[in-house]
Formats: structure tokens, C-alpha cells, sequence
């Protein structure tokens, strides 16, 4: 993911340019690590989507509508006391890390101002969304808490000072000085884009690879750290002066692979690029479409669970009735063995068990295994009444095959649109099919939801199934 430090000066530049002086209306937390917050500012409205999620940490406007929970959070119910119609002073960068402070002037309860600080730390696993009161430097409370048992470098709990993230010895892009660039990067002493990425601070190992990328384009493969250098401040310009091309870059089959506010030219023969209007607009374009499918996925886990189940039942059913058929389909020896040892019951003495009696079909002699407890006639009797048993069970797992055949056909299909699911409605309709048809077990807690216009019905599975290719039956009833 290239969330980094230039995608954050770009994301700066944009919610200072729309969001100064604006009025912070409502705050929502649609999920435990997310933030919406509803901004009025110079005469239009905006969402500002703001994440902890280590999948998709950041910061940026949308136009997305985020279902909420019916009761909120702790965390949101705090922000909503300190922030809700608070003003939105500066929306600052840390030096070029993906650190993003908005400070806010807000009025408490007894009528004194007061300066807030949200505090958005877009650092992977460990990204965090904390409110600091600027005027103690101490934190008011945090999305994600963490104490020195988790953190020995810093705590960040309610009433603790607040501390920075460690730089790990990185400098900034923006006072970086050549010399020193230089010297960092022989120190390394490893690939020209580890050296970047360890050195730089704000620098993703994507953007590291792209600025070799355009080093080697210009001066060949064995361009050298001055080279370098020179590709990283003109970088540094563009982000800097706004020079921006904000960008997703989509593979053959549309999905979207990377994004950033610079151009990636390195992806040139193998991604596709949309431009985008802002860096906001790829930001979005980007996660929420990325992880739209990802929410689907999970939502859909415990239904593709219970169908691959079921599915592997039927499978299983389908080679024991296969083999079962096999066997019973082999039954015409039993007939032969009873005709044979009818005609030759004087020539088996009792007690036998074997008898080797002649085929008067072939003239050749046969060997048939005998029950030693049972005469010849009673031996011939049960061979008669296996023949019989096999041939009805011919028929019987023909039939159970058949059906079973059909099952494996709706459950795949079944399957097939679970994995297609767009929204959650058709997930609850596929849930419902499969509850009302005994592949799952209603939940305890689940409440279905009485529908005004139209509701929909499973229809149960017939016992003479003949053919469903349309996949999941459902029938809507006005």
C-alpha cells in the first residue's frame, strides 16, 4: 500500500484547502477503528473517512455512506462531547511521516474554549486515532489503547502525556540535505530502494522502487546515489508545488492494485492508470472498492462454510453410492450360482464349502463358495435372494445418485452466488434459502426483518428433484 509521506503532504494540502474554518457537525464510527466525520465548511459538506484499520489506514474525503451501529461507541461518544461543532484550525503533516494532527477550536460544557488535537497515526498494525488536549499535551482517549506491557517505547492511555512515534533515525524529505542523503545511503550499504526506504522517512518501498525506476530510465542501470538524489528532489518538488497526478492503477482484470498522488511510470506496461480529479477521489476509488469485496468476503465466510460442508457430504455420498452401485451391479453371478447349484444338489455333500459343479452354459466346471452350516438347496436359496437384494439396490442407488447428483449441482450454484454477492440483502436472501432448505441452523439471535413492499420465500426442496440450473430458488410474493 503507498499511504505515505507524499500521499499525506498531497492529503494535507487538499483538507486544508477545503476543510479550514469549517464547522465539524457529526461525528460517527462505523467500525471500531474507523472515524466519519461530517464537516460544513465554505458552503459545501464533506465526509472525512479516517481509519486505523492496518488494511487500509488513512485519511481522505468521501462520498461514501458508512452503515452505523445503532448504539455508538465509547470512543465516538467522547469525541462527540469534545468535537461535535468544534472549528478546524490546521490540518498539519509531521514532518513527511504519515502522521496527520487537525487542530480544532471547541467550547465545553461551562462555555471555555478549548484546543483539541486529532491525532491520526497511519503506521500499519500500529495505527492509532488519538484526541489530545493541545494546552496539557496529555491524551483524552484513544481508538486503540495500548499500555507499556504492549508498548514499552510509549503509553497511549487517557491522562498520559502524549509521545510521538519513534523516527528510527530517519530524516525528513523536506530538510533533507544532500550530504547527508549521500552518507545515509553508503551507510546502508544495501539495494538503492531498501537504502530509500530505510533512510527516508515517508518513503513506501512502492514510490522507493519507482524513483530507481526513473534513475535507471535516465542514466542506466548503474546510475549512482547523486543520480538518486536528484530523482527524489524533483519528486519532493511536485508534492511540494502541488505538481500532483493523483492515480489508481488497475491490472488486465480491473482490480485495483496500487494508487498515489505522483505518477508511477514504472507501471506503464503492466497496469492501466485512472486519473483521478483529487487524491481524496484515488484514496477512495482505491480502499473502498478494495475493501467492499473484502467486507462482502467476510460477511459470506460462515455461508461459504456451511455450503463447502454440505458440499463435501455429497461428495462423499456420491463415491459410497457409486461404489455401492459397482458392487451391486456384479450381482448377476449370484443367479448363476443358484441356477448351478440347483442342478447339481446331489453332487454336493454336506457340510461342504466349496463345490466345484458343472456350468451348463459354457461346459466348463465352476467353483462356488458355500455356506458349510447350510445344505446345498438352502446355499442356492440365499445366493437367489442376494441376486434379488442387488437388483433392487441397482435401482435404489440409481435413484439416491440421481438425487444426490442434483444436490451437488444446487449447492455449487448456491456457492457460485455467495462468491458473486454484491450486497448484503442478497447475502440474507442466500442465508434464508439455505436456513429454510436445512443447511444451516437459524441463529438465536437472528431476527428477520418484516419487508413492506415484498417478501421473499424459500421454496423447500421437492423429493423428486428434477433440474434447478438457475441456482438459488426464491420466489417473491406481493
Amino acid at each position: 500500500m503507498a499511504y505515505d509521506g507524499f500521499v499525506v503532504t498531497a492529503v494535507t494540502r487538499e483538507l486544508n484547502d477545503r476543510l479550514l474554518n469549517g464547522k465539524i457537525d457529526r461525528i460517527y464510527q462505523p467500525a471500531p477503528d474507523e472515524l466519519v466525520l461530517h464537516v460544513h465548511s465554505g458552503g459545501g459538506k464533506y465526509r472525512l473517512f479516517i481509519s486505523a484499520n492496518p488494511s487500509h489506514a488513512g485519511m481522505y474525503l468521501t462520498e461514501e455512506k458508512e452503515s452505523n451501529p445503532p448504539n455508538p461507541p465509547a470512543f465516538c461518544m467522547l469525541l462527540r462531547k469534545h468535537l461535535q461543532s468544534a472549528r478546524i484550525r490546521s490540518v498539519q503533516q509531521v514532518d513527511s511521516e504519515r502522521i496527520i494532527q487537525i487542530d480544532t477550536d471547541a467550547t465545553n460544557e461551562l462555555g471555555f474554549q478549548v484546543r483539541f488535537r486529532l491525532i491520526t497515526e497511519i503506521m500499519g498494525k500500529h495505527s492509532n486515532i488519538l484526541l489530545v488536549n493541545i494546552e496539557t499535551g496529555k491524551i483524552v482517549d484513544c481508538i486503540k489503547r495500548l499500555s507499556l506491557d504492549t508498548n514499552r517505547y510509549r503509553q497511549t492511555l487517557p491522562g498520559v502525556s502524549y509521545v510521538a512515534p519513534p523516527s528510527h533515525g530517519k530524516r525528513s524529505f523536506f530538510n533533507l540535505e544532500k550530504e547527508d542523503f549521500v552518507q545515509a545511503m553508503q551507510e546502508a550499504g544495501r539495494s538503492p530502494e531498501k537504502n530509500l526506504v530505510s533512510c527516508v522517512q515517508g518513503i513506501s518501498p512502492m514510490l522507493a522502487s519507482e524513483l530507481c525506476f526513473r534513475a535507471s530510465y535516465k542514466y542506466g542501470n548503474d546510475f549512482k546515489t547523486e543520480e538518486l538524489w536528484e530523482e527524489l528532489t524533483a519528486a519532493v518538488l511536485e508534492i511540494r508545488e502541488g505538481e500532483l497526478f493523483p492515480a489508481v492503477y488497475r491490472d488486465r482484470e480491473g482490480t485495483p492494485k496500487e494508487f498515489h498522488a505522483l505518477p508511477i511510470t514504472m507501471y506503464a506496461d503492466n497496469y492501466e492508470s485512472e486519473p483521478l480529479s483529487s487524491i481524496s477521489a484515488a484514496c477512495s476509488t482505491f480502499f473502498e472498492g478494495r475493501e467492499s469485496s473484502n467486507r462482502m468476503h467476510q460477511r459470506s465466510a460462515d455461508l461459504r462454510h456451511s455450503i463447502n460442508t454440505s458440499l463435501s457430504r455429497m461428495l462423499r455420498k456420491k463415491q459410497n453410492l457409486q461404489e455401492d452401485l459397482l458392487q451391486a451391479e456384479d450381482s448377476e453371478k449370484y443367479r448363476l450360482y443358484g441356477e448351478l447349484l440347483t442342478a447339481a444338489i446331489h453332487l454336493v455333500p454336506a457340510g461342504a464349502t466349496s463345490a466345484s459343479v458343472p456350468n451348463y452354459y459354457d461346459g466348463s466346471t465352476m467353483d462356488i463358495p458355500l455356506d458349510p452350516r447350510f445344505s446345498a438347496a438352502k446355499n442356492a436359496q440365499l445366493y437367489f435372494k442376494k441376486y434379488g437384494k442387488s437388483k433392487t439396490a441397482i435401482v435404489e442407488k440409481k435413484k439416491q445418485l440421481e438425487e444426490n447428483d442434483l444436490e451437488i449441482d444446487y449447492l455449487e450454484s448456491v456457492l457460485a452466488m455467495t462468491e458473486q454477492a454484491s450486497t448484503s440483502e442478497d447475502l440474507d436472501d442466500i442465508r434464508a434459502e439455505l436456513i429454510d432448505n436445512g443447511y444451516m441452523k437459524l441463529r438465536k439471535s437472528a431476527v428477520r426483518k418484516k419487508k413492506n413492499k415484498s417478501t421473499r420465500t424459500a421454496t423447500p426442496l421437492p423429493a423428486d428433484w428434477k433440474c434447478w440450473s438457475a441456482g438459488i430458488i426464491l420466489k417473491t410474493t406481493s
